[in-house]
């Protein structure tokens, strides 16, 4: 193109101008990654970023922005990979500090930096013509266009939350990681009984990483206190960065860097630490260094599911693609790896992707299905996942196209996204696989995409009978459920002679600070645990209706339905008697081809009498404060992984009914930014109003808060029913009760009208209580399924830890461990969190 001449450029940008805009504060610039792709800078198209919205789009989705916005101006972001010139001696040059870098990216650490260096370009494009404005253009440009051009590069991430009170921010990699240097002094770090040097502190000790000094903190990076020591060694020595000492797992560790002043990421952390003598996957977090387990190698979970010590041949193509960990995000890699494994997923997003994207809001970084289409096309086109260069073809390629390997994608948008307003999964901590697969089948019932819903493949019926003791009176339920939770038997562990013996070491060996024995894990038969699900549970305060009081009362619950794809979660996690969450390390033989089909449910068998329809009586106290929570409903909850402060509210707000109707509420409310702050019990006249309102529960219109449908519903009541009885008599739930009993005979069409507010009011409604007045979308088929993935978990609870996938493919195994797609050599098929079944047809 000519060049053009000052004026030339003015004179061009001016009919555009009114569509410039300088980025403010509280506005997302996207420019490391397309809304549509894992396009970036670093990819051989570059990055496209949109002077209005400032939303990036990569080359192969910036014509569908042109098009659907008429926007026309962008920013065009391109790094590129530029080899060395050799010096006279044969060798590369050395690096000058490139003042070309000024995009906010990580340096691709596949090549080998003594031989690229990186530059990047930015460029004014205006469409759709494709005229190049390149930059900086000080002298040119409009002054306003050079102000929003110079804001647009320096903006932060967009994904820093932006609330006071739960502001997180993104770590970034020190730039002393990759030079640091680190002295031969030969320090080793013992595994525990570390000190202040200077003070003898035992708590809050960082560890230098240039000269191994263990130091002690000040009040910074998380709030421990200490006497500085860590800062004043870096004044008077200069070595830039420290790790604290306990938070050393192998997923990582919390680095902090002085001359920073921040914490940072360190991506040679092993290295560094290996400096020193400490094995990055033999630790565990703990504030003073005592481990859970000092264990031999390929013992430990963290090893046998991770395959240690194994060479892993790496997997490429579609399918193959891996996911970075965003910082405890492990959890949400392993679950989207196996979901979009599912050919009904594939489908219903990969397969409708042109549609999805077509149709999507101006802001495609705020809507489900695009984001899942996003995700989806990630992990199976295989454009993000392609096998290493040949050593021989590096430098011809480089030479032709400039572009570096990368593979993998960064989920940073898709979780920014669905995580916005949970207040644990838009945190930076572990969380629970199984609780986010519901929260992510929430989000897909809310948000239909297509005829099908994809998450039917995973809904099934449960058949529940409940049976009073005394009077033998029996009465049967039907819910909808996504999970099989399978209680874990310990009573029937084949190896309970070992266990004692090892507990007994390990006891002695703790008294003595001594080193633990070798690990024994309890071996439990499947069909034990299978056993122990099919078996007759006690009902806590079952109350029953055939006498008239209280009784004991007997449930079991059997498949009504058998789904298309079968999810096991064994429970592994529980409650000690201090209450502090723990997980049991056991050993499963898990079967690769399942058959339930004996748990099919029979419904009510002749000579079986049903309870009479009869509600118990609803006693509200004068003061809500004296009604006690029933702490055995709340335990059953958190052992689910939901948090404590929540399941105490469901339990609470639904009337001490039991486990099964508060787990109803947190499904519904589960979504609410308050979901697990701590109880706050209104007063007595604000219960069926503004203390239902501050839980979010009132809907448009007076609708009855969800608590108390939810309590009427478990009576065995039509949802309709209940619905109109609370608006009949204002929310009270006495009155209602009695309304209900005063119209035997409702009309058997319910109030089309009803039906859409209460389905459009209830956007976080109870998606495993299925109410649609076609009744639930179901497949149902035999009770046979093959096993086709797993979820591992290791650490000793939900709130720490590491979580890889395993899935079969193409006649065998692969492991999903983050970036890391390897053929898998040995399953830990024993040692599952959750099974993914698939039904083998007739």
């Amino acid at each position: 193109d000519a060049q053009m001449a000052a004026g030339d450029l003015g004179e061009l940008l001016v009919p555009y101008m009114p569509t410039i805009r300088v980025p403010k504060s509280g506005d997302r610039v996207y420019k490391t990654e397309c809304a549509f792709s894992y396009d970036s800078p670093d990819s051989e198209g570059g990055l496209y970023v949109c002077m209005n919205t400032f939303l990036g789009f990569g080359r192969e989705h910036i014509e569908r922005h042109y098009r659907k916005t008429g926007q026309c101006v962008y920013l065009h972001l391109k790094r590129h990979a530029i080899e060395k010139v050799p010096g006279a001696s044969g060798g590369a040059l050395p690096k000058r500090r490139n003042a070309k870098l000024f995009l906010d990216l990580e340096i691709n650490s596949e090549f080998n930096s003594d031989d690229f260096e990186y530059e990047d370009e930015a460029k004014l494009v205006i469409f759709p013509d494709h005229y190049e404005i390149s930059l900086p253009n000080i002298e040119e440009l409009p002054a306003l266009v050079t102000i929003a051009c110079d804001a647009l590069l320096s903006a932060k991430s967009p994904y820093r939350k932006q609330e006071p009170d739960s502001w997180e921010e993104e770590l970034q990699a020190s730039k002393h990681a990759k030079t640091l240097v680190q002295l031969d002094n030969g320090v080793r770090i013992p595994p525990s009984g570390w000190k202040c040097c200077r003070c003898e502190l035992r708590e809050n000790l960082w560890l230098n990483l240039t000269d191994g000094s263990v130091l002690c903190g000040k009040w910074f990076f998380d709030g421990s206190g200490g006497n500085g020591h860590a800062t004043e060694h870096y004044r008077e020595t200069g070595y830039p960065l420290a790790v604290k000492l306990g938070t050393i797992t192998p997923d990582g560790a919390d680095v902090y860097s002085f001359d920073e002043e921040e914490p940072v990421l360190d991506p040679h952390i092993a290295k560094h630490l290996a400096h020193f003598g400490i094995d990055m996957l033999q630790m565990q977090v703990t504030e003073n260094g005592l481990r859970d387990n000092d264990i031999k190698p390929r013992v430990s979970e963290w090893e046998v599911i991770q395959e240690a010590g194994v060479k892993l041949k790496p997997m490429y193509g579609p399918g193959y693609t891996g996911m970075k960990n965003l910082g405890n995000s492990c959890y949400l890699n392993a679950v989207m790896q196996a979901i979009f494994s599912i050919p009904e997923f594939q489908r219903a997003y990969v397969g409708n992707l042109p549609r999805i994207f077509d149709y999507s809001p101006l802001d495609p970084t705020q809507d489900f299905n695009t984001q899942m289409a996003k995700l989806g096309h990630g992990l199976l086109s295989g454009q993000y996942s392609k096998p290493p260069m040949k050593s021989e073809l590096i430098e011809q390629v480089m030479k032709e196209e400039h572009k570096p390997q990368h593979n993998g994608i960064s989920p940073r948008m898709f979780k920014a996204f669905i995580s916005k307003g949970h207040p644990e999964f838009s945190s930076n901590r572990q969380q629970d696989a199984q609780e986010f697969f519901l929260h992510l089948i929430n989000l897909v019932e809310r948000n239909p995409v297509g005829s099908e819903n994809p998450s039917d493949v995973f809904r099934f019926l449960v058949e529940e009978r409940t049976q009073c003791c005394q009077s033998r009176k029996v009465r049967y339920t039907e819910r909808v459920d996504y999970i099989m939770q399978l209680p874990v038997a310990m009573e029937a562990a084949t190896n309970k002679d070992e266990l004692i013996a090892y507990e007994l070491k390990r006891r002695e060996a703790e008294a003595a600070r001594r080193p633990l024995p070798e690990l024994v894990r309890a071996k439990i038969p499947f069909s034990a645990c299978l056993q122990a699900f099919s078996e007759p549970s006690n009902v806590e305060d079952f109350w029953s209706s055939a006498l008239q009081a209280k009784s004991a009362g007997v449930k079991t619950s059997r498949f009504a339905s058998f789904p298309e794809y079968l999810v096991v979660q064994i429970k592994k996690f529980t409650f000690g008697l201090d209450w502090i969450p723990k997980k049991l390390d056991v050993s499963i033989d898990m079967p690769d081809l399942l058959d339930i089909s004996h748990l099919r449910a029979r419904g009510l068998q002749p000579g079986e009498e049903e309870l009479p329809d009869i509600a118990p009586p609803i006693v509200i106290p004068d003061d809500p404060k004296a009604l006690d929570i029933d702490e055995s409903s709340v335990m059953q909850l958190a052992e689910m992984g939901f948090p404590l402060e929540a399941c105490r509210k469901a339990v609470y707000y639904t009337g001490n009914l039991g486990a099964e109707v508060a787990f109803n509420w947190i499904i519904a409310h589960m979504e609410e930014p308050d979901f697990a702050e701590p109880l706050a019990i209104p007063a007595f006249g604000e219960v069926a109003s503004s203390g239902a309102a501050a839980l979010g529960a009132v809907g448009l219109d007076n609708q009855p808060p969800e608590e108390m449908v939810a309590i009427i519903v478990s009576m065995g009541f039509q949802r309709n029913l209940a619905i109109q009885a609370l608006k009949a008599t204002n929310s009270n739930l006495e009155r209602a009760l009695e309304w209900i009993f005063s119209h035997p005979d409702p009309e058997e069409e319910s109030d089309p009208a009803l039906d859409t507010m209460d389905m459009e009011n209830n956007a976080n409604a109870n998606i495993l209580a299925d109410t649609v007045s076609e009744g639930p979308r179901i497949k149902d088929g035999p009770g046979r399924y093959e096993l086709f993935g797993f979820i591992s978990h290791m650490g000793t609870s939900t709130m720490s830890g590491h979580y890889v996938c395993h899935l079969r493919k193409e006649g065998r195994w692969v492991i999903y461990n983050d970036l890391r797609v390897c053929a898998s050599e040995r399953p830990p098929k024993d040692l599952g969190y959750i099974y993914f079944y698939h039904r083998i047809p007739s």
